[in-house]
């Protein structure tokens, strides 16, 4: 048995417990200041409010003032935070982590240094711990199309898990596979965190689509606007390519789960397609975040905010054309600068001839 303890209770790193308690190991939830009562519920009742299931019997749960208790010799800890949440993971696991664990984390996003360059989360995770203690532990992911309330549910789900160590992704692997949870192994990396973040990004787009039939009042019309948002898609996949090539990642990557596999799950719905679906109907960005989603974590827009504004820094160290990454640099301009949808489609797969 494995014991694994967990940073973050909110519902994807709730939904792995099932395949790990199916698999017999021990979880240890450990909620964050913002999850008391996500803890209290699974304390009280064994229902976690939000994915409405009841935890598994061998879960236990805790507050994030019993966080020494829940990592005291644990085997594997999973970093369960939101993208915001990365630097303070960091900062607690600094205290939490032991020489020899395996830290895997499900947050997607990128940060970017002052001069454009992106960094994956892992690794901002991994720069609040010691140098010491850093070298003395692994650091993984977890990427590819997975909704959670579908993997608590145990129906089928295939995923990648991530690092640059290939035994420890076989040994993680191992622990958390099961006859409904597959999981594929990469040591790409750079190329499977990047597509995880921008395919957010993307998603964010493929809420256009909708909106626009609904500013028309034809949502329910006959004909659609589904070769607007395959357009969209083909576009986005085409970037995600360009990425692997500005920033290391390996050319198949985004051609699997991590890359369309994840996009097109994540672009049927959820946060951020809701988003894109009110500012593709016509409302302003800036509405959206402070009216229409005001407190709503928008991850895929964060990510947004941060490529995007990396991209002319990048053009003028001369990494990227000017004319790169047409869809991304209009989304930035959606949601930066409030710009109406307006899709550059003459400068998509390389400009129309």
């Amino acid at each position: 048995m494995t014991t694994i303890s967990v940073l973050g209770s909110g519902v994807m790193a709730t939904a792995l417990a099932f395949p790990l308690a199916d698999n017999g190991h021990e979880v240890r939830l450990v909620g964050t200041h913002l999850d008391r009562d996500i803890i209290a519920s699974i304390k009280e009742t064994g229902i976690h409010p939000n994915l409405d299931l009841e935890v598994p019997e061998s879960v236990r749960a805790f507050q994030i003032e019993e966080a020494e208790e829940a990592f005291d010799g644990a085997d594997i800890a999973m970093s369960g935070v939101n993208s915001f949440g990365v630097r303070w993971a960091g900062k607690r696991f600094a205290s939490l982590l032991r020489p020899g664990m395996k830290v895997i984390a499900v947050t997607k996003g990128v940060e970017a240094t002052p001069d454009g360059d992106l960094e994956i989360l892992p690794d901002i995770l991994a720069s609040k711990i010691p140098s010491d203690l850093r070298e003395s532990v692994s650091f993984s992911a977890i990427v590819g199309p997975a909704i959670a309330g579908e993997v608590a549910v145990r129906h089928d789900t295939c995923v990648v898990f991530t690092s640059r160590d290939e035994e420890i992704l076989s040994d993680l692997a191992g622990i958390f596979r099961t006859d409904y949870y597959h999981v594929w192994t990469s040591t790409d990396f750079v190329g499977c965190e990047v597509c995880a973040a921008v395919k957010n990004c993307y998603a964010f787009g493929g809420g256009f689509m909708d909106g626009i039939l609904d500013e028309e009042g034809k949502s329910e019309a006959r004909y659609r606007r589904l070769n607007y948002g395959s357009a969209l898609f083909a576009q986005a996949t085409r970037e995600m390519n360009r990425w692997m090539g500005l920033l290391g990642g390996e050319p198949d990557t985004p051609h699997g789960l991590p890359g369309v596999g994840d996009m097109l799950v994540t672009s049927m719905g959820g946060r951020n397609v809701k988003a894109g679906r009110l500012v593709g109907a016509g409302v302003p960005f800036s509405e959206v975040r402070s009216e229409r989603m005001k407190g709503v974590t928008l991850e895929g827009v964060a990510a947004i905010e941060v490529i995007g504004g990396a991209l002319p820094k990048l053009a003028e160290r001369g990494l990227v054309a000017p004319d790169d990454f047409p869809l991304m640099r209009h989304l930035y301009e959606v949601v930066a600068n409030d710009e109406p949808v307006n899709m550059p489609w003459e400068t998509f797969f390389g400009g129309e001839e």
